[in-house]
Parts: structure tokens; C-alpha cells; sequence
């Protein structure tokens, strides 16, 4: 049996009072972080690859299911708004393709063949980057499109949550967060979930930061969506050149990002 299928460490859930169920998921969702910890050095020796690969024009991908692929695609839409990257480069696939993300598609993950056939609708080339996301380690969409893509000669990587899996030895690169059994057995969303989540935000937040798209700690190249991130951009053009709310709104309107602006006066200035 697989650690992430094994038997809760509680019992009679149902009888529990409802503070005592709040107080037992926290208390496992405290050991995610120790585990995501330990696995660093792999993690370690993933993102300089990617980042590699994307300075000579790959893409990163995320393929996955249910829960899994779900997180990849946040991750990888999240990408473009925050750092300004286009929407292409970091691309996030599940079994059972977009209308899996709301409502799950019966038996799409069983398929070995079919993660890589929707890889291949993106043209992939040798350049570009496969991370499988499995909980488990051993979905047949994710370990198909893993294998098949290493055999192409792309980088590959896995986020699993159990040793020693099938996943993890098809990947050049695997991740294994190890985080024990589940509050309710078997159920991967919650404690395995939220690790991949942290080990997806690690990925990517380096990988960013190493192709350049933040300075200092600020996201200068984020799309100007809303009003928040207005405000947000145009408080940052006021830290980094000293200027008045308006005059920097103004630079920020102008130039339609942080960096353009503050690079534009500073060049201005001489």
C-alpha cells in the first residue's frame, strides 16, 4: 500500500466535535512544510534546468490529474499576471482536458497514451520542460507523458508524494514530498495537495526571479489588471524613485508597467 493510501492516524471521524476536527487537520497540515523541507536538494536540482531551458526559448509544463492537474494550472495561469511572462510560456495540462478542471472525467487518467498526444497539440520541442504531477506516482496519463517526453530528450520532472513510484523513475528529476497518511484516508487534496502547491510555488517563484522578472522582491513586470495591482504598481514607482502618488499614476499610465517607467526616468535622468 502506498503511503498516501494508507490509514488515517484518527479514527471516528464522525464523532468528533467539530473543534477537535479543526484541531487535528491543522495539526497534520503543520508537518507539510517539514516535508516540502526535506525535499529541497531535489528541488534544488530541478529549477536551474527549467530555467536553462527557458533562456533558450522552452516553455515549462504541467501535466497532471484531478487534484493534481488542477494545481498545475493555477500555478501555471498565475504566471503571466504576476511576472508579465506571455501566457504560453508556463502551461498547465490535465487529463480530461479543460472541462476536467471544474467536474471530473471518468477514466481520463488511465489512459498512458493520451498525456502525451495533448502534449504534442503544443508543438513541444527538446527545448521545452514536462513536470508530472501525481500525488500517488503512479497515474498512467502523467507516467505516459513523463516517460514519452524524457524519450523525446526534453527535461522532465515529477511532484509525487510516495517513494519509490513509477513516476519518480521515469523522471530526470523527481520530487518526492513525503507527508504521511491523510486526516480522511486517501484523500490527496488536503495534506498532499497542499504540499504540491508549495513545491509548484517554489518552482516557479525561483524560476522567475532567475529569468529576471522581479527586482528587489517586487513584481515589476505584473499585468495592470485591476485596481489593486494599479495602486500596488503605482506605490512601487513611488518607493523606487521618490516621486508623489500622482505624478508616479501618471508614469505607470504612460508606460504601462513598473519597470518600463522607472527604467524611462532613470534613463531620462542620465
Amino acid at each position: 500500500m502506498s503511503i498516501t493510501e494508507s490509514p488515517s492516524n484518527y479514527s471516528d471521524l464522525e464523532k468528533m466535535e467539530i473543534a477537535d476536527l479543526l484541531a487535528n487537520i491543522n495539526r497534520e497540515d503543520m508537518t507539510v512544510p517539514v516535508a516540502v523541507k526535506n525535499a529541497i536538494p531535489q528541488i534544488e536540482k530541478l529549477v536551474p534546468r527549467i530555467v536553462e531551458k527557458m533562456k533558450e526559448g522552452g516553455r515549462l509544463f504541467y501535466v497532471g490529474a484531478g487534484t493534481s492537474g488542477r494545481l498545475g494550472i493555477v500555478d501555471a495561469s498565475e504566471c503571466s499576471p504576476t511576472y508579465g511572462v506571455p501566457h504560453g510560456l508556463v502551461i498547465g495540462i490535465m487529463a480530461g482536458g479543460d472541462q476536467a478542471i471544474r467536474k471530473a472525467v471518468e477514466f481520463a487518467e488511465d489512459d498512458p497514451e493520451l498525456g502525451w498526444k495533448d502534449l504534442q497539440e503544443y508543438d513541444i520541442t527538446d527545448r521545452d520542460v514536462v513536470i508530472g504531477i501525481a500525488a500517488s506516482g503512479r497515474t498512467p496519463y502523467v507516467i505516459g507523458a513523463v516517460e514519452r517526453a524524457r524519450s523525446a530528450g526534453l527535461v522532465t520532472g515529477c511532484i509525487t508524494c510516495n517513494l519509490d513510484t513509477k513516476l519518480a523513475e521515469v523522471s530526470e528529476f523527481p520530487v518526492e514530498v513525503i507527508v504521511g497518511p491523510e486526516f480522511v484516508t486517501g484523500s490527496t487534496r488536503m495534506k498532499a495537495g497542499t504540499a504540491q502547491k508549495l513545491v509548484l510555488n517554489m518552482i516557479s517563484t525561483s524560476v522567475m526571479i532567475k529569468l529576471g522578472r522581479v527586482k528587489g522582491n517586487k513584481m515589476v513586470d505584473m499585468q495592470l489588471t485591476n485596481t489593486k495591482l494599479i495602486e500596488r504598481g503605482t506605490r512601487m514607482i513611488m518607493e523606487e524613485l521618490n516621486v508623489t502618488k500622482e505624478y508616479a499614476a501618471k508614469l505607470l499610465n504612460q508606460y504601462g508597467s513598473v519597470r518600463k517607467a522607472v527604467d524611462a526616468v532613470r534613463k531620462d535622468n542620465g
